[in-house]
């Protein structure tokens, strides 16, 4: 083995723990948003305080990841293919420490609606739509380990679902304070609830974007979702 091929597969060891540990981090933040949603419908306390707690644990990562890129940057001045992978990876585990600040926000307020005294919380549906939301981060995240640009697509379309359940929820929320001002505390934490799910599910869009730009080089950020399945189809 020569100098060259023994760098070369030191350097693709690297890349590959890096992904892995971006799916690692991702697994963090998607088991952090499902205990937030039973602590939400359950009342569990306990399980609402461990999302705040371990917060932390997906804040380390993105901490670490971030030094791990910047090494290979510094060290490897990657070209190509590789430097777009590592910029995905500086992007993508940025997004994914935003969702994690989502988490923590819907546990944050379903401790507020459980131990308030405040009287009535209307009953949203919201299961619904962190369900999609949940959904696109896991798809945004097979995308980035399998390179598959088809679930990309798919994401981008489901963003729009999440928005649209999102104006519905606001408006049905909208009603309650309207009719019984009692309701309004209640409803305005159920609506920091529901735009967190929202900004969840732009999140794992963006990550979908990014995979997209790690394998075609181009910025699909801000273009319309029949733009990314044209250049997903090229």
């Amino acid at each position: 083995m020569t100098m060259q091929e023994h760098t070369s597969k030191q350097f693709d060891a690297e890349l590959e723990t890096i992904r892995s540990r971006v799916l690692q981090m991702g697994g963090l933040v998607e088991e952090q948003i499902v205990k937030a949603m039973h602590g939400l419908s359950d009342g569990d306390l306990a399980l609402i305080d461990q999302v705040i707690d371990d917060d932390h644990r997906v804040n380390s990562l993105e901490v670490e990841l971030d030094e791990a890129c910047t090494q290979i940057i510094a060290k490897r001045q990657p070209t190509a293919g590789d430097l777009r992978m590592v910029m995905t990876v500086i992007k993508t585990i940025t997004d994914l420490e935003r969702i994690g600040d989502e988490a923590e926000k819907i546990a944050r307020m379903a401790k507020l609606i459980h131990t308030s005294e405040a009287g009535f919380v209307p009953r949203i549906e919201l299961k619904h739509v962190a369900g999609i939301a949940i959904e696109m981060l896991r798809k945004s995240l097979d995308s980035f380990a399998r390179l598959d640009l088809s679930v990309s697509a798919q994401v981008v379309r489901q963003d729009d679902l999440v928005d649209d359940e999102f104006r519905s929820i606001m408006r049905q929320l909208i009603t309650f304070m309207m009719e019984d001002p009692r309701t309004i505390s209640g409803c305005l934490e159920i609506l920091f609830v529901a735009k967190a799910i929202e900004r969840i599910g732009d999140h794992a869009k963006n990550m979908s974007e990014y995979v997209v730009y790690m394998v075609k080089g181009r910025d699909v950020r801000h273009v319309s979702a029949e733009e990314i399945e044209r250049e997903v189809a090229r």
